[in-house]
């Protein structure tokens, strides 16, 4: 109703803004099923593409036929066709032509559907804007940038239509009670001159690399022995030594998608307990059994990824959900963090310091 209204001049086009978790793709197929148009919904990935597709076909009347994907992999266009970004802006080269995007300048679509909507603003994103549609919808968790461009999504796509705070839906059942700690730990002695002597970029992997977290990390899993855990970072080695450690699959960039996928649907079917990923799962994976995530290491001081990170764990569900995210004490790493907790500070939540030491977890401040 926010969106649509009742067909007045001015509505039919904005952007919706609801937690991770919440239900944003049944508020796009809400609006498919009353506008009952062409539709091009655009997504992230290709994970999130077929997330897409399954909620179609269990949730609306619309066939298989009438779906289309069109990916790396498949290129159907149909009633309804879901779309990465990626492949609409894959070219060649910088100079040459968008030969995917043409494609579907040539379609009059009735209803476009920016899921992520936040990305748009990006440079590389930005030209799929320009694709003409009677009616536009943005979807969103996080609309905010640290290049301070959210205000750019309005112009691009319409005006903020609704919003909600996230601990409105958590107090009322919509997403799970969510408890966040920060864990410090100390760099290892044989760490700290290097750490001193380098550039600031380099102190931020070093820090973030502290060997000692594999020690946490295998502490928290231990005391969770019922949660499905996933473990999340930026840096490859890092994640690849954690899921060696820890005897675990890892997601990243670089795994086919037919592999990420069984992964996920095994981690859902609880077949896994702990997964190690990448950023490749920051956005649009639906684990609804996830009720615990470690983040180990992260892009700076990245308010969105914060947000989004705690949103894999946020879909409704019996028992709270916990988030950890470990950082190396008295280093760069601490300011990062508290930059990127700014947003759910902001939306109510609040998070526990406690600092480790290889005796026991000492608790600090709330």
């Amino acid at each position: 109703a926010a969106l649509l209204g009742d067909g007045r001049p001015g509505l039919g086009y904005g952007t919706i803004v609801l937690p991770c978790g919440s239900g944003k793709t049944v508020v796009g197929l809400e609006a498919m099923a009353q506008l009952k148009t062409r539709t091009l919904v655009l997504t992230t990935n290709v994970a999130a593409v077929h997330q897409w597709r399954d909620e179609l076909l269990e949730k609306t009347t619309l066939r298989p036929e009438q779906i289309g994907e069109y990916t790396g992999d498949r290129k159907v266009v149909s009633d309804v066709t879901v779309a990465t970004y990626q492949v609409l802006i894959w070219r060649e080269n910088k100079q040459a032509e968008y030969p995917h995007f043409s494609i579907f300048r040539e379609h009059a679509w009735g209803l476009i559907i920016y899921d992520e909507v936040h990305l748009l603003p990006a440079p590389v994103f930005r030209v799929t804007a320009e694709l003409q549609a009677v009616r536009r919808l943005g979807l969103t968790a996080t609309l905010v940038r640290e290049d301070g461009a959210e205000a750019d999504v309005f112009s691009l796509v319409g005006p903020k239509r609704f919003d909600v705070p996230w601990k409105v839906l958590e107090a009322r059942g919509w997403i799970a009670k969510a408890f966040c700690t920060e864990i410090r730990v100390e760099l290892p002695v044989h760490l700290q001159i290097p750490y001193a002597v380098a550039s600031s970029r380099e102190k931020f992997r070093l820090a973030s690399e502290n060997p000692l977290k594999l020690e946490i990390v295998r502490e928290l899993i231990a005391n969770h022995r019922e949660d499905a855990i996933l473990v999340i970072g930026q840096y490859l080695d890092q994640l690849k030594g954690l899921a060696r450690s820890l005897n675990a699959p890892l997601i990243t960039g670089s795994l086919p998608n037919a592999k990420r996928e069984q992964l996920y649907q095994e981690f859902r079917e609880g077949k896994i307990r702990v997964l190690v990923v990448s950023k490749v799962a920051n956005f649009a994976i639906n684990l609804p059994d996830a009720s615990m995530a470690i983040q180990v290491s992260g892009s700076f001081g990245s308010r969105q990824e914060e947000a989004q990170r705690l949103g894999r764990i946020l879909r409704p569900k019996q028992r709270n959900a916990w988030f950890y995210t470990i950082i190396s004490r008295s280093t760069v790493e601490e300011d990062f963090s508290a930059h990127r907790q700014k947003f759910l500070t902001e939306q109510g939540y609040k998070y526990t310091i406690d600092l480790w030491n290889e005796k026991e977890l000492v608790v600090g401040t709330v």
